[in-house]
C-alpha cells in the first residue's frame, strides 16, 4: 500500500499554487460564500483503517447519508459503504466473478440502480490495451456480503491511456471516462449499452483538463470534473459538456482523488487518499440550479467565478492562460512531486 509523501519544501509551493489558481482553497476545507445556502450534506472523515487510498465516491440512492468508496489498488475486489454521520464503514462488498482488479479508480451509480466500478487506471501511461468496468446492483441491506458482479472490457478508439474518472449519466445510463494527462485529457463516450461479450469501444467526444475524478449532477444537466488543484462544472447538453465551465471552490487536499454530488444535487463532496482522509462538503450555488424556463445557467459551486485567464482556457493546466510563468513552474514542480511510482 502506497501513501503520497510530499517533501516539506513542497509546502510553500503548494500554498502559492493555491493562491495562483483562483477557486482553489489552500486548506483542508472550503468555506462557502456569505449568503450561500447551507449544505444538505456535511463532510466527514473516513475512519476505517482498511481505507487508505479512497479513490472514488458515489452517493447512495437508497441509504441516506451513505457513500460508496474503494481503495486505489493493492486491496482486492472490495467496495465500502461509509456512513457520513459517523465516518464508519457499515458494509464491505466483495465482488465475485471478476478476476483480480489492477487499478480501481472510480465508482458511479447508474439510473438502473447499479454501481459501476472503474478499473481504469494505468500508471504506465497507457500500456494496457484494455481496462475493465464492473457492475452490480446497489445492495438493499447494509452488511458485509459477496455479490456477483458483471465484468466489461473497455478499449479506447484512439489507443490506450491512463484514466481515473468514470461517470454514468443519471438519465441515459451511458458511461463516460475522462483520461488523465498533464497536457490535457479527453472525455470518452461508451456505447449506448455495455456488452459483456467482446470489447466496448469508448470514443473521444471532448477535450478536458487534467482530471482525477468526475460526477454528473443528479438531474444530468451538469458535469463536474476535478484535478489535484482545481475543479470545474460544465453544462451538459446533447451528450456533451458545453463551453469552458465554471470554477468550483474545491478544497486543497493533496492527493485529491474523488468527487460526487449529494442525492439532492445541492452539495459536492470532495475526497482524497490517505489514512483517515477527510471528505469535504461544498455547497452548490443557486446559480447552478436550472431556471423555471428550462434554460440552464452556467453551473458552479462555492463563490461565483469571475472570467479570469484560467476560465478562458477551460481549466487546462499547461496552456499559457494560467498565465504567470511562476504559476506554470509551480504547477509542473507540484505535479512531479505528486506523481506516483509506476506499478509493476
Amino acid at each position: 500500500m502506497r501513501l503520497l509523501t510530499v517533501p516539506t519544501a513542497a509546502v510553500p509551493a503548494a500554498l502559492a499554487l493555491g493562491l495562483l489558481l483562483p477557486g482553489t482553497a489552500a486548506a483542508n476545507g472550503a468555506a462557502p460564500a456569505t449568503g450561500s445556502p447551507e449544505p444538505t450534506a456535511s463532510g466527514f472523515t473516513i475512519s476505517d483503517p482498511r481505507i487508505t487510498e479512497s479513490s472514488g465516491l458515489a452517493a447512495s440512492r437508497i441509504h441516506p447519508g451513505v457513500y460508496w468508496t474503494h481503495n486505489d489498488s493493492d486491496d482486492g475486489p472490495y467496495v465500502y459503504a461509509v456512513d457520513s454521520a459517523t465516518g464508519r464503514t457499515v458494509a464491505r462488498i466483495t465482488m465475485a466473478g471478476i478476476g483480480n482488479p489492477r487499478d480501481v479508480e472510480a465508482i458511479s451509480l447508474g439510473p438502473d440502480g447499479n454501481l459501476y466500478v472503474g478499473d481504469i487506471g494505468d500508471n504506465r501511461d497507457g500500456t494496457w490495451d484494455h481496462v475493465w468496468i464492473y457492475r452490480f446492483p446497489e445492495p438493499r441491506e447494509l452488511a458485509d456480503a459477496t455479490v456477483k458482479a458483471e465484468q466489461f472490457t473497455a478499449v479506447y478508439a484512439d489507443g490506450p491511456r491512463n484514466a481515473e474518472a468514470l461517470m454514468v449519466h443519471p438519465v441515459t445510463g451511458r458511461v463516460y471516462i475522462a483520461s488523465k494527462n498533464e497536457k490535457g485529457g479527453g472525455l470518452y463516450e461508451g456505447p449506448e449499452k455495455l456488452s459483456a461479450d467482446g470489447r466496448n469501444v469508448f470514443r473521444r467526444v471532448a477535450e478536458v483538463p487534467w482530471v482525477t475524478d468526475g460526477a454528473f449532477s443528479p438531474d444530468g444537466t451538469r458535469l463536474t470534473l476535478r484535478g489535484y488543484f482545481t475543479a470545474r462544472t460544465y453544462p451538459w447538453k446533447d451528450g456533451r459538456p458545453q463551453g469552458e465551465g465554471e470554477r468550483v471552490n474545491a478544497p486543497w487536499q493533496g492527493q485529491a482523488e474523488s468527487v460526487t454530488y449529494s442525492p439532492d444535487g445541492r452539495t459536492l463532496l470532495f475526497g482524497a487518499e490517505g489514512a483517515n482522509s477527510r471528505v469535504v462538503a461544498v455547497p452548490v450555488t443557486p446559480a447552478a440550479t436550472p431556471s423555471p424556463s428550462g434554460s440552464t445557467p452556467p453551473p458552479a459551486a462555492g463563490p461565483a467565478a469571475d472570467k479570469g485567464p484560467e476560465a478562458s482556457q477551460g481549466g487546462s493546466f499547461t496552456k499559457g492562460a494560467l498565465v504567470l510563468a511562476a504559476g506554470t513552474a509551480l504547477v509542473l514542480a507540484a505535479k512531479r512531486l505528486l506523481r506516483r511510482r509506476p506499478r509493476g
